[in-house]
């Protein structure tokens, strides 16, 4: 089925994109797509190179008589959000992505489709390989573990590039330009609990929290979806006041800029109130599916017996642990004044996990406005204190400041407006691009960020609109061919 997308156009983008889909690259993974990477240029005779941290640069001259044009950088990242179904088998460390068409959308079975950033980084290859396009100096870097701390762009330095202009392209809509994005850092709490004994009389259960949307922590975090962490933690919390239900285990969410879809549990309660319990969890789904009908229609929670565990949590840091979930804030904190329509500061409770002795929570603030950002983080860090964990922040990237009179927007709206018929909106987005830390190693680059349309990225729902694709290449020509001169 994957072959098939080989018959869209844009052929070469396309052509491009399947060899990434076949490719494993998991963030910090990354090492069988940068050696492809690093193969593709130098096949192509054309300068290549990896640097220290892993990012892939190529550099492929100006056409003939466009030399005096300024160079441009084409950068995506190389690698994906690793997410999947429960019921599907994949290993995103081992397994092609198995992509297919489903009318004007092509989407993954199961998995992520990895359009964030494949999209990206074919267009960069098509580019790179075409005989026929008129364009500048053009550089492509492609950059390393993007999604899980921007890695690459971190270590990226000067000096290697001489490009003046940036065109990431790493944003989901087509027809819009982005001139700014949010910052973030990522906050942790940790408790380490006691092992006991499980009393004498007790049956076991597995709760499993499922069907949720989940999404792109940044995009997505305004759309009222659930979050299986903040579920869960108001099932555990009632469950234990009514029937004295004890925690054993605890895995929500995997990844920190995903919004959780799916939480699981082993509790146990006493076997003289096993039929109330079941009875509760029934009673239970049909709150929360009330509670989320609209914005998360496919939630479940499902209570299945299971073996008796070996130990449980101990009483006090379970209930340390569920304060720190409830009071934990969770979602949009503020909507901005400046740009209408957009979350300036959020935060998202990723993950939840008991292993080893330890419950770790990983949460990620995000905002427009870096000071905000780090005050959120110091609140969580409070929350989490004041239940009886250690917290800590780190991870923290800076936001990219709007320029609404950047020269290569100007270029870019009339580049689209005389190409079709229309101004492109002028956007920030909610979310963590590269372009912030790039713009701090390279403070003289004109940069923005745009592509084709992409839907519920960071999900196995991740599904990119064909048409759009065509779009987005016919713009990225018409403005290599449009290139300001130096």
């Amino acid at each position: 089925m994957a072959k098939d997308i080989l018959t869209l156009k844009p052929t070469s983008l396309w052509k491009n994109f399947y060899e990434l889909t076949q490719i494993p690259r998991p963030s910090k993974k990354e090492e069988q797509v940068r050696a492809f990477l690093k193969k593709f240029g130098e096949d192509l005779g054309l300068e290549t190179i990896v640097d220290e941290i892993g990012n892939v640069i190529i550099k492929k001259p100006a056409t003939e008589g466009m030399e005096d044009r300024k160079g441009i950088i084409l950068q995506g990242h190389m690698d994906m959000v690793p997410q999947k179904n429960a019921d599907t088998k994949h290993d995103f460390e081992k397994d092609p992505i198995d992509a297919y068409i489903d009318g004007e959308w092509v989407t993954a079975k199961g998995t992520t489709l990895g359009a964030d950033n494949g999209m990206g980084v074919a267009a960069s290859m098509a580019v790179l390989e075409a005989t026929d396009l008129v364009h500048g100096p053009i550089e492509v870097l492609i950059t390393m573990d993007e999604e899980t701390g921007m890695t690459g762009a971190e270590n990226l330095k000067a000096g290697l590039l001489d490009g003046d202009i940036l065109l990431n392209m790493d944003s989901e809509d087509e027809g819009e330009l982005y001139i700014g994005c949010a910052g973030g850092i990522d906050t942790f709490g940790e408790w380490t609990y006691t092992a006991e004994p499980v009393p004498a009389g007790m049956v076991a259960y597995e709760i499993s929290v499922k069907g949720l949307k989940g999404g792109h922590s940044g995009l997505d975090i305004n759309l009222g979806r659930g979050n299986a962490n903040k579920i869960m933690n108001v099932l555990l919390m009632k469950a234990a006041e009514k029937y004295g239900v004890r925690l054993a285990k605890i895995d929500g969410g995997s990844l920190r800029n995903a919004i959780p879809r799916e939480s699981f549990v082993t509790v146990v309660v006493e076997e003289a109130k096993k039929g109330d319990f079941e009875t509760f969890v029934k009673e239970f789904e049909v709150i929360a599916q009330e509670e989320f009908a609209e914005a998360d229609g496919g939630l479940m929670i499902i209570a299945e017996s299971v073996a008796l565990p070996e130990n449980l949590i101990d009483a006090a840091t379970q209930t340390n642990l569920y304060k720190a979930i409830l009071e934990c804030p969770n979602g949009t904190i503020k909507m901005s004044e400046s740009v209408k329509g957009i979350v300036e500061t959020s935060t998202n409770l990723a993950i939840v996990k008991s292993e080893n002795g330890k419950i770790e929570i990983s949460s990620l603030q995000r905002s427009l406005v870096d000071a905000d950002k780090d005050e959120l983080g110091a609140t969580i860090r409070k929350v989490f204190e004041g239940a009886g964990g250690t917290a800590k922040s780190n991870g923290s990237y800076p936001g990219w400041k709007p320029d609404p009179d950047s020269p290569i927007l100007k270029e870019m709206k009339d580049v689209y407006n005389n190409r079709f018929g229309k101004v492109p909106e002028v956007k920030v987005i909610h979310a963590g691009l590269e372009c912030g830390i790039l713009g701090a190693t390279y403070p003289h680059w004109d940069m923005i960020s745009f592509g084709p349309t992409i839907r519920n990225p960071h999900s196995p729902d991740e599904k990119v609109n064909i048409a759009t694709v065509d779009l987005f290449w016919e713009f990225l020509l018409e403005t290599l061919k449009n290139a300001p001169k130096k």
